[in-house]
């Protein structure tokens, strides 16, 4: 099915919406018609889910409640600091239905376009960075900016068997990923990201029974049910759940699992 017809059913004339515009925040992933069309129209990306602001998360209570992730809530903030001409937000199977209500209160506190779209795009781009030897934090970073570009990202490294895996969303806080090795793969929803397909819940569903893996989302966020649904059916799967800041008592978890698992080789 074109993805047109999900675009069309969020913001229909986000195209006339996105002309003249110099530089957009996007909240997600667009699909990839839209971020092509960026591309084309030499419009600048800042991804709003990535902290691009340092200040408190505070700042933003009057805006989401302190029980929304703190992906979202760094959306705002970053949506109220930066110098944006738009706002792009996946509001569909491919981001959460958080999104939606944060889209909403954008749309009132921001005076620009803030245009709806529904990712659905099924054509796969391969997932080599997930299954490479890199260390983590730089395997996310790499994936992370590739939600920017309509291509796979270039020089993908090597692949190598895993020794460990991080299944989940991109932390807020990527210090958690200095703690796994180089031989971990990554899985769940960053894994989607990568093949360019956010709303591929089999993609997402997908792990290694052979590896110790960790299944991470950040506190508050939905996907916390199916982390630790995932981690009970996992033979050494370890559920957790950060909010803002990964704490001593996550990354002493993480250590001990993967040393006591065999997967910090």
């Amino acid at each position: 099915m074109d993805n047109n017809q999900y675009t069309s059913r969020a913001t229909a004339n986000w195209r006339q919406m996105l002309d003249k515009k110099r530089r957009v925040g996007i909240v997600g992933i667009p699909p990839l018609s839209v971020i092509s069309f960026l591309h084309q129209s030499s419009i600048a990306i800042d991804d709003l889910d990535a902290m691009l602001i340092k200040a408190d998360l505070e700042m933003v209570t009057t805006y989401l409640p302190r029980v929304y992730c703190a992906i979202l809530r760094t959306v705002v903030l970053n949506a109220i600091h930066l110098k944006l001409d738009a706002v792009i937000i996946d509001v569909g199977p491919g981001k959460c239905d958080a999104a939606f209500h944060v889209a909403t209160i954008l749309e009132e506190s921001l005076d620009i376009p803030v245009i709806r779209t529904e990712n659905r795009d099924n054509h796969a781009f391969g997932t080599p960075i997930a299954q490479g030897r890199l260390p983590l934090q730089e395997k996310l970073l790499r994936i992370t900016e590739g939600v920017k570009s309509p291509q796979a990202a270039p020089n993908p490294p090597e692949p190598f068997p895993a020794s460990a895996g991080f299944w989940g969303v991109p932390p807020r806080d990527f210090s958690i990923l200095e703690l796994f090795p180089d031989t971990t793969h990554v899985y769940g929803w960053s894994r989607c990201m990568e093949n360019k397909t956010p709303a591929d819940a089999d993609l997402e569903a997908y792990f290694n029974p052979e590896i110790p893996t960790v299944f991470f989302a950040q506190s508050f966020c939905a996907k916390t049910a199916l982390a630790r649904y995932l981690a009970s059916r996992h033979p050494h799967g370890l559920y957790l759940d950060v909010d803002v800041h990964t704490g001593n008592s996550a990354r002493a978890k993480i250590e001990a699992f993967l040393e006591l698992s065999g997967g910090g080789q």
